[in-house]
């Protein structure tokens, strides 16, 4: 029953990209020593709960963080993949403003990226895929689309992620009170 999934969102371990701030999307970085430290110590509050499902997004980050926790046999989920920032990839926000002032992934274009729209749609098939799986999910992903993720689940907009700050190496759960979806918990 879609009302009794809940979606575990974990997102990788630091990068060198991460740790810079650098938009990070198709280019397939490696954690860094600090990344995979933090991403074992995900085991031990992960491998402790039984997931009917386990997800992660193809870059090499997100599954090398699945494996370091324990759940190296994570299913690869194209749907996962972190938002394409096209043009901007590499380069930090700061860099962008200068030529693009105020600019935001959340509410500005992305020359050659995809848009929130299309980030939303795809991740659309990733919460119709939990809630149709109706138990409890692991997913391993990417700060951008993670947020726009559990925008998503709770029936907003993907561009409402831009209120939820998630850290690498985290665990947020989202699930449901009673019939409405909810955030349970957030960046833990």
């Amino acid at each position: 029953m879609a009302s009794e999934a809940e979606m575990w969102l974990v997102r990788h371990g630091e990068t060198e990209w991460s740790k810079e701030r650098r938009h990070t999307s198709h280019t397939d970085l490696d954690l860094t020593r600090a990344g995979a430290a933090d991403a074992g110590r995900l085991s031990g509050q992960l491998l402790r709960t039984p997931f009917d499902l386990i997800l992660t997004s193809p870059r090499k980050r997100a599954r090398r963080t699945a494996e370091l926790s324990g759940f190296g046999d994570a299913h690869v989920d194209e749907d996962l993949a972190e938002w394409s920032y096209g043009e901007y990839e590499g380069i930090t926000t700061q860099e962008i403003r200068r030529q693009v002032p105020d600019w935001s992934v959340w509410t500005h274009e992305t020359p050659g990226g995809e848009a929130a729209d299309q980030v939303g749609e795809r991740l659309d098939r990733v919460v119709a895929k939990v809630r149709a799986a109706g138990g409890r999910a692991l997913v391993f992903g990417h700060s951008h689309a993670l947020r726009a993720l559990a925008a998503r689940w709770i029936g907003q907009p993907a561009d409402a992620g831009r209120y939820l700050v998630l850290d690498s190496a985290t665990i947020s759960v989202l699930g449901y009170e009673r019939e409405t979806p909810v955030i349970l918990r957030w960046n833990c």
